[in-house]
C-alpha cells in the first residue's frame, strides 16, 4: 500500500519505481528532474488519478445540494459530470489491464480521506475554492507525470485530461460569487494560499521516489514552481491574489 504522506526519515519504496535521473540544460548549468521521469507505477498512477476525480465529483455533486440559485446547481452538475466522465476514464484504463478498479483505488488510497479532511472547506464558497484549486493543481501535475508512462497509456491519459475541463464552469461561477459578494475576496484567497501546501504534499507523496537529499529538493523544485505558477494564473483570473 502506497503511503501518501511521507514524512522524513521514512522508508518507501515501488516495483520497478525509476531513479531519478539528471537532464542537463543546454547551458550546462545546474540539471533538473522532469516529473515524468519520476512517474509511479501504472497501476498506482492510474488508481491514484481515478480515485482523486472521484473526490473532486463528490465535493461537486455535494456543492449542488446547498447551492443558492438554479443557475449555480446548473453549473456545478455540469462541472459534477465532467469530473465524473474523468474518473470512468480512468477507470477504464485501470480494467483495461485486467485489474479490479475498486480494489486497485483502494490500495492507493490511504491518505486520500486525510486530504480530503483537510482540505474540505466549512463553507459553501470554500469549498468550490477548495475543487477549483486542489483540481487544478493535481489535474496539471497528473498531466506532466503522464509523460513516464508507455507512449500508448500516456496518449490516453494527456486525451482524458484534455477532452473536458470543469475549470471554466468553476471560475465562472466564483467570479459571480465574489461580484455578488465582494467582501469574500480576501478570506477567499486565503483559503486558497492554504490549499495550496496541502495539495503539492500530495502530489509530492504521489511520485515514485520521493527527494531523499537537499541537492534532489533543488532539482525537482523548478518542476513544482511552475505548479504554482499556473495556479497563480487561476487565482489573478479569480481577481484573487495567490
Amino acid at each position: 500500500m502506497v503511503n501518501w504522506f511521507w514524512r522524513k526519515g521514512a522508508k518507501r519504496s515501488w516495483v520497478d519505481a525509476p531513479k531519478l535521473r539528471p537532464r542537463s540544460e543546454d547551458s550546462g548549468s545546474a540539471t533538473r528532474v522532469d516529473l515524468a521521469e519520476l512517474a509511479p507505477h501504472r497501476e498506482q498512477f492510474l488508481a491514484q488519478a481515478a480515485y482523486l476525480q472521484l473526490v473532486a465529483f463528490e465535493g461537486l455533486s455535494a456543492s449542488v445540494a446547498t447551492a443558492p440559485d438554479l443557475a449555480a446547481k446548473e453549473r456545478l452538475t455540469r462541472a459534477a459530470a465532467i469530473a465524473l466522465e474523468k474518473h470512468h476514464a480512468l477507470v477504464a484504463e485501470i480494467t483495461r489491464t485486467g485489474a479490479d478498479a475498486a480494489t486497485v483505488m483502494q490500495a492507493h488510497s490511504a491518505g486520500i480521506p486525510f486530504f480530503q479532511h483537510a482540505t474540505r472547506g466549512d463553507t459553501w464558497a470554500e469549498s468550490l475554492v477548495t475543487t477549483h484549486i486542489t483540481g487544478g493543481i493535481l489535474d496539471d501535475f497528473f498531466v506532466r507525470v503522464a509523460g513516464g508512462l508507455p507512449d500508448d497509456l500516456e496518449r490516453r491519459i494527456r486525451a482524458i485530461y484534455a477532452s473536458a475541463s470543469h475549470e471554466p464552469l468553476l471560475s465562472e461561477q466564483l467570479r459571480i460569487l465574489i461580484e455578488l459578494q465582494p467582501t469574500q475576496a480576501a478570506h477567499l484567497a486565503m483559503w486558497g494560499r492554504r490549499l495550496v501546501g496541502d495539495t503539492i504534499l500530495v502530489a509530492r507523496s504521489a511520485l515514485a521516489a520521493p527527494p531523499s537529499s537537499a541537492n534532489d529538493e533543488a532539482r525537482i523544485e523548478p518542476v513544482f514552481t511552475e505548479l504554482i505558477a499556473a495556479h497563480t494564473r487561476r487565482m489573478d483570473a479569480l481577481g484573487l491574489t495567490a
